[in-house]
């Protein structure tokens, strides 16, 4: 069984745990680590009854670049967890430099022990990770337990464009995913090839200028560095032709959720 470290470093591109003490300095220059906070926003603005009384969890919340957009524009209250401490010691230095950091709670943690630990939230946000909750389906059974009944789940993830490739769930397969763990489909983004191609470039250009600094001052480690740029453009290719990233709002529709 794959270790929490070892779908970390999958879920952001990398084959092994090697790279994870040089991932804050490779993203030093990338806050947004995945998901669209703008995207977000907008859902939620468009769906949920907004006040100050919501509570929001973030899970694996990066830099806090989420977190802190939604406290900022919608005055919530959010807590981010995350396994990368550097990561959480930015988030805290954002929201402080936002003036949300009344609202925003940041934490150092493992994400598959805090589902099964945080309770009574409105929202819950998962960026993109991958399979470290599980599948689809699995995933959002988990997230669920986080939520107050008729609570809302917002997903950073992807459809697979070929029905065919068994390596990424097609939209009809999300579906019915979700259907199983007892969730509607509120609304959805996907994101345009343009954008995409877009983000990619700027991201990746960002993360070869760190990677050969890297590869400067410490030699000894090269390969791993090239590897980690090598795995990057794959997940860009992809990215642009084989997945279609998404943004998925859903609502639980059950009463399997803390009351």
């Amino acid at each position: 069984m794959a270790t929490v470290e070892e779908k970390l470093a999958r879920s952001l591109s990398s084959e092994g745990v090697d790279i994870i003490p040089y991932l804050p300095y490779l993203l030093q220059d990338l806050w947004e680590l995945g998901s669209s906070p703008r995207d977000m926003l907008e859902m939620v603005k468009r769906h949920l009854k907004i006040s100050s009384g919501i509570k929001v969890l973030d899970l694996a919340c990066g830099k806090g670049a989420v977190s802190i957009l939604l406290a900022k524009e919608l005055g919530c209250r959010i807590k981010g967890i995350d396994i990368v401490p550097e990561f959480i010691a930015y988030a805290e230095q954002k929201a402080l430099a936002w003036g949300v950091d009344k609202l925003c709670t940041f934490s150092t943690g493992d994400i598959t022990q805090s589902v099964h630990t945080e309770t009574g939230y409105d929202l819950v946000i998962l960026g993109a990770v991958g399979d470290v909750l599980g599948n689809p389906e699995e995933t959002i059974v988990l997230l669920k337990k986080t939520l107050k009944k008729g609570g809302y789940i917002l997903i950073d993830d992807a459809y697979g464009n070929d029905p065919g490739n068994e390596d990424y769930y097609n939209r009809t397969q999300w579906l019915r995913f979700m259907e199983n763990a007892g969730v509607e489909l509120v609304d959805e983004k996907p994101i345009e090839k343009e954008e995409i191609t877009a983000i990619n470039q700027e991201q990746q250009a960002h993360i070869i200028k760190r990677a050969r600094e890297l590869k400067e001052q410490r030699p000894e480690n090269a390969q791993l560095f090239d590897r980690y740029i090598q795995s990057q453009q794959s997940e860009c290719d992809e990215l642009e032709n084989e997945i279609t990233g998404v943004t998925l709002l859903l609502r639980t529709r059950d009463d399997n959720c803390t009351k």
